[in-house]
């Protein structure tokens, strides 16, 4: 999985300009830019089309064929194209508590990124959907940190961390996770869990997420929602299958894939 991708499709497909360099600065623009480009979609698990991770794989879907994916297929993407770039880079997996108490106990189902850059170690993640953090953290506890969108910071405790984002007043938290590198057998686990079990959200509902620099846009079976910091979220109720395929490839720009298998699935979504 950690081999060479065409560095320069990559670019291309998230829109970035210039010659990209081993930096915090260019860090946080690819963040960005990637998630801007490269939506959160479980369209694959939805339909029962196996995730496939190996990056010739992950090339083909994401920057050829017009698709997303959720966190495996990301942030292996975004990995291997820091590498490419100069970074060090190390995956880690978390246990998500996103809409769960904080002491709920989790299946390890996330991954994100830990980034050396500037001499400086940062964690990064454009795999998480509705609350992706499009830029980097400094790999530093209990300080607030700015993004183009809400305020995240990071919690430690006994070598557990905890990511956390303030919205709209309360800090929430995403996931927890330690510093443990994690080996590539960990996310194929993972992935084939989460794309695979009958009651997994990715298997029975549809998920979509897509961040911009002001405004992050949902989409949960038939409630699409649209997000701005500061204001009331903006929802609206897609009652057709046609309705939901318009929204995925306008708002998500997502370039849809066997259609006929597609709309029996969107079909079958609850009204």
């Amino acid at each position: 999985m950690f081999d060479a991708i065409d560095l320069d499709a990559y670019l291309q497909r998230i829109g970035y300009r210039g010659a990209p360099k081993p930096d915090q600065t260019t860090l946080r623009a690819l963040a960005v830019a990637h998630a801007a480009a490269l939506p959160f979609e479980n369209l694959d698990p939805l339909c029962g089309v196996p995730v496939q991770l190996e990056l010739d794989a992950l090339e083909r879907k994401l920057l050829h064929q017009g698709r997303g994916g959720y966190c495996f297929e990301q942030n292996l993407l975004f990995a291997a194209a820091l590498r490419m770039i100069g970074f060090t880079v190390q995956g880690l997996i978390a246990r998500v508590l996103w809409n769960q108490p904080e002491d709920a106990v989790t299946a390890q189902t996330h991954m994100l990124l830990r980034v050396e850059a500037d001499g400086e170690s940062w964690l990064t993640d454009v795999g998480f959907g509705s609350m992706n953090l499009a830029g980097a953290l400094r790999l530093e506890p209990d300080v607030a940190q700015v993004t183009g969108l809400e305020p995240f910071r990071l919690l430690e405790r006994n070598g557990e961390w905890r990511m956390q984002a303030c919205v709209r007043g309360d800090w929430l938290t995403l996931y927890r996770f330690d510093l443990e590198p994690r080996a590539s057998v960990d996310y194929v686990v993972a992935n084939h869990y989460v794309s695979t079990y009958p009651s997994s959200n990715f298997v029975q509902h549809l998920i979509a997420a897509r961040t911009t620099q002001d405004r992050r846009l949902t989409l949960r079976d038939r409630e699409f929602t649209v997000r701005r910091p500061g204001m009331e979220p903006e929802r609206h109720t897609l009652p057709g299958s046609e309705d939901i395929c318009r929204v995925l490839e306008q708002e998500f720009l997502l370039r849809l894939p066997d259609r006929t298998r597609l709309l029996q699935k969107l079909d079958a979504l609850p009204q």
